[in-house]
């Protein structure tokens, strides 16, 4: 295995173009935030096809998150160590929010092993209307437009899941229970490290879902199956593009082109995600599925919007993909 990519720390001013590349800051930002979309989308679709395969869920999740967990550990010590000694609150904060994520990243696997992946994703979509109202149990204002949003993400729902029942109701139940709880650790992380820098955050989030799934695994007898060379390379890619190239570009882009812009660019994530999961595990949406999924995806342009208007800091969704 390769050493860990030397990659550059979030630059401190937005006005710097790194390793000397010719062009604007704002278009080397949009370079990275599709980027980031781009591997983002990638993870869904990737998981699924392991798990058609055979793959055991737990097994992947654990080797994927000891990869990006190593890589993150190593760029940061290259790049900036003094993100690996936050305070003792930051990293208590981080690592227990990283344990509830781990869980709901093993439900969302779990989930994957009997839905299809255009479906997940969409369903995933949902946790900004979760986390508005989240953010509303604790004073946030609750408004008539928030209660359109959560209806029209119910009614995409119902009809993604089809209203005769067709789609498989354990695995929406677990899906949604995974979402609600990114979204729950994510307003957790809004109300207690807003100042702490994103960097550090992400890697002791990481490790506390290393240590979930490395307990969950242990507890099911360490289960794996034996996997081709080219299931190998696909997990190779969740963990580095998907998970640790893909955080860290996002997270650069933010400091170059602001949060409302990237953000702007989640619907493009599972529309993307979608379409592999069409293309390469040739699944199959019907007309009423689109509807709701596009009904989700509406709820979630308008509560994206209002939690940039309330300038809450977009690190949240980058839990989501975990």
């Amino acid at each position: 295995m390769k050493n860990p990519p030397v990659v550059a720390a979030i630059p401190s001013s937005p006005n710097v173009v790194p390793f000397g590349l010719k062009m604007s800051p704002m278009t080397f930002g949009w370079v990275l935030a599709i980027s980031a979309i781009f591997c983002f989308s990638l993870a869904t679709p990737i998981a699924r096809g392991l798990i058609l395969e055979g793959a055991a869920p737990v097994g992947v999740i654990a080797v994927r998150m000891i990869i990006a967990t190593s890589l993150h550990w190593g760029t940061l010590q290259v790049t900036s160590p003094s993100m690996l000694r936050p305070r003792f609150r930051d990293i208590a904060i981080s690592v227990s929010t990283g344990l509830l994520n781990g869980l709901g990243m093993i439900l969302y696997f779990w989930a994957l092993t009997r839905l299809d992946a255009s479906i997940t994703v969409m369903l995933i979509s949902i946790s900004p209307i979760l986390v508005l109202s989240m953010l509303a149990m604790r004073g946030e204002k609750l408004t008539r437009r928030h209660v359109v949003r959560v209806v029209l993400a119910l009614l995409g729902v119902y009809l993604l899941i089809g209203p005769g029942g067709n789609v498989d109701l354990l695995g929406v139940g677990m899906a949604l229970l995974a979402v609600s709880m990114f979204s729950s650790q994510l307003v957790v992380v809004q109300w207690y490290l807003k100042d702490t820098d994103a960097r550090s955050i992400t890697f002791f989030t990481n490790l506390g879902m290393l240590i979930t799934v490395a307990v969950g695994w242990s507890l099911q007898g360490l289960p794996w199956t034996p996997i081709s060379a080219g299931s190998w390379a696909a997990i190779v890619v969740l963990g580095v593009l998907s998970t640790f190239l893909a955080r860290w570009a996002m997270y650069t882009a933010v400091s170059y082109i602001g949060s409302g812009q990237m953000s702007m660019l989640n619907p493009v994530e599972i529309l993307l995600a979608v379409i592999w999961s069409i293309l390469f595990l040739h699944e199959r949406l019907s007309l009423t599925t689109w509807l709701g999924g596009g009904l989700i995806l509406f709820s979630a342009l308008l509560a994206i919007k209002r939690i940039n208007l309330a300038q809450h800091r977009p690190r949240w969704r980058a839990w989501i993909r975990g």
